[in-house]
């Protein structure tokens, strides 16, 4: 894909959705932390449902180690691998009580140490609760950068590296939301929805679904 037609992807990306978020429920980056901990393998929708029930009873560091593990593990345990995100969360509430003053760090070496955060993890947190232009790569993002021809890699690493060469500066900020968004919805894995797709046409896919637009 030319340098053109990336600017012009994500124009009418940002055309369609000027201000993109997480769809996970949060309103702390702690509570943003916590939420993209219990994500993995598990859906947005279901780790909201658990969520609403917690964070009203738990949401700092401190209150959560309160709880203790088998504790947390109730308002937890309709999310998948939950005894192992149970057991993360806790040990990550210890070391920010006692690396960070109960705080979120901001930066990816600090959070990188919490247990159960990884790379993808402390991107969205970077970007979404500090505003760094960062881009996590989840299955959706892979996907897309892929398809498109976007960014190809064969790898998580090296689509988020070629991203962040060619994604335009001014749109790096959202490329992250933008993308899963795109491919959770529209793009879709099994059958991408190509007829509504505003990205159609600039689109590398050689196996377009068929068919006409929805008016």
């Amino acid at each position: 894909m030319k340098p053109a037609e990336r600017r012009e992807l994500f124009a009418r990306l940002a055309e369609l959705n000027p201000k993109p978020t997480t769809e996970l429920e949060y309103t702390t980056p702690f509570e943003l932390l916590v939420a993209v901990t219990l994500s993995a393998q598990a859906t947005d929708v279901g780790v909201n449902k658990a969520t609403r029930k917690l964070f009203p009873v738990a949401n700092t560091p401190g209150a959560i180690l309160a709880l203790g593990e088998d504790g947390l593990k109730k308002f937890i345990s309709t999310i998948g691998l939950f005894n192992a995100k149970a057991a993360n969360v806790i040990a990550a509430c210890r070391l920010l009580v006692e690396r960070h003053g109960g705080e979120v760090p901001r930066d990816r070496e600090s959070l990188e140490a919490l247990p159960g955060v990884g790379r993808k993890t402390a991107n969205v947190v970077l970007n979404t609760a500090f505003g760094e232009p960062t881009i996590a790569v989840d299955t959706h993002i892979f996907r897309v950068a892929n398809r498109s021809g976007l960014a190809p890699g064969k790898t998580v690493r090296a689509v988020e590296d070629k991203l962040m060469k060619v994604v335009p500066a001014e749109f790096r900020l959202d490329a992250h939301h933008w993308l899963i968004l795109h491919g959770r919805y529209v793009c879709k894995a099994r059958k991408p929805d190509c007829p509504n797709c505003v990205i159609r046409d600039l689109c590398r896919f050689r196996d377009k679904t068929p068919g006409d637009a929805k008016r």
